[in-house]
């Protein structure tokens, strides 16, 4: 993001950008790293205070956010008639002009008004009373989990507002999404290959290694490319959002002067060309080309070395004598349904160990202590998170810090 000062005139908006499990810290972390201090950080995500260019740029240059709120009331409810008082209340104008469609999603937990559709017939209410003319879909789909690992598609209907509304303990908080499609939609993963990975949570990978460039990588089971393609456009401080347009574009008196200058700021910021090698293999060509037309999509395809390719073949050597094997394995979930991996497991430890060692491992699976026990290494778990779903963690070998309170440890058999 820019170094420029921010313009502490400028209004202060209330944001909270939304993280996956386990996730939060290193996006409270990339948010401070460009100048953004969280004001709160939760098991949710982040909670800051920010200027609508700062929630713009944030939109843009986030690689860890899922989506980023704007806070727009907070009060008790603890019976209808409240509520339906307080939506009233509410400055919808900020954020829907007339002819919008917009979409709820409703959550309550343990609170006195606990019929989430019946919370949303009086936030209704009140959303066309301050704003007429506008679409209100009542229970918006839940898209958190749904279109993981779909391609990217062209936004062809027209624009949508979507409003979280979660009632907790009787505490109401109102929310307009200004991402709009989920961030870790960039636009470039247009072709899919099986089981394929977030590119947030592949983001999530290459923060929690701190690589940033200064050595090769290598994913064996590259699939359609994520892991890849996010390390290449990490290096190159590409900025995640360049190719996609976010919610508070269609705001009401939205800067779309300081939209364009914000991105052209981002374009000026790109590095050029790697020199360290990003090496992608998979042994379906299906995937292989998926992630070839990924890259170029993404405007890396020159810094990637993409090929088809065994685990059996590769050679970690090859690429020098010291470096990141970072790679989501089929593990049994939707890929390799009823297959033995052991061998698999078994053959990677030992490409991990031919490369030397100073190679370190990064793997995204599940706890398997029997498909982990056939690497034959000893392996930390860093993080515990989701994917499409499935608990997962983040195995390590060579962890570069001292081991976390909570880290789980698997001593494999030598």
């Amino acid at each position: 993001m820019s170094s420029k000062r921010p313009d502490r005139t400028s209004p202060r908006l209330d944001v909270f950008a939304v993280a996956a499990p386990g996730v939060a810290p290193l996006l409270a972390q990339e948010c401070l790293a460009v100048g953004f201090t969280p004001t709160e950080v939760t098991d949710a995500g982040v909670a800051l205070s920010l200027t609508s260019e700062e929630l713009f740029a944030l939109n843009c240059h986030s690689r860890l956010a899922t989506r980023i709120l704007r806070r727009l009331a907070q009060f008790g409810a603890r019976d209808f008639a409240t509520l339906e008082k307080q939506a009233a209340r509410v400055p919808w104008g900020l954020v829907v002009v007339a002819g919008t469609r917009v979409r709820l999603r409703v959550t309550c937990r343990k609170s006195r008004l606990y019929h989430s559709d019946a919370v949303a017939e009086r936030i209704a209410r009140g959303i066309t009373a301050a704003v007429p003319g506008v679409q209100v879909e009542l229970r918006a789909r839940d898209d958190e989990d749904a279109d993981a690992g779909q391609a990217d598609t062209a936004e062809t209907s027209a624009p949508s507002q979507l409003f979280v509304v979660r009632l907790d303990h009787d505490h109401c908080t109102i929310s307009a999404d200004s991402s709009g499609a989920l961030l870790h939609r960039r636009g470039w993963r247009q072709a899919v290959a099986k089981a394929p990975l977030r590119e947030t949570l592949a983001a999530m990978l290459l923060a929690l290694f701190e690589w940033d460039g200064d050595m090769p990588l290598v994913d064996p089971f590259c699939g359609s490319g994520t892991i890849g393609i996010e390390a290449a456009l990490r290096a190159r401080r590409i900025a995640p959002g360049l190719q996609r347009q976010f919610a508070m574009e269609h705001w009401p008196g939205a800067d779309t002067a300081a939209h364009a200058a914000l991105r052209a700021r981002a374009r000026a910021m790109v590095q050029p060309r790697l020199t360290v090698p990003i090496v992608l293999r998979d042994r379906d060509a299906g995937a292989i080309a998926a992630a070839r037309a990924n890259a170029e999509r993404a405007g890396v395809l020159d810094d990637l070395d993409i090929a088809q390719g065994a685990l059996s073949s590769l050679d970690l050597s090859a690429y020098g004598s010291a470096g990141l094997l970072l790679t989501n394995p089929p593990y049994g979930h939707r890929v390799s349904e009823g297959a033995d991996l052991r061998g698999l497991y078994a053959r990677l430890g030992e490409v991990l160990r031919s490369g030397g060692r100073a190679w370190q491992l990064g793997l995204f699976m599940p706890n398997d202590r029997v498909l982990l026990g056939q690497l034959r290494l000893r392996v930390t778990s860093r993080l515990r998170t989701s994917n499409g779903g499935l608990p997962v963690e983040v195995w390590a070998t060579q962890p570069p810090r001292a081991a976390r309170n909570g880290e789980a440890e698997v001593q494999t058999r030598k």
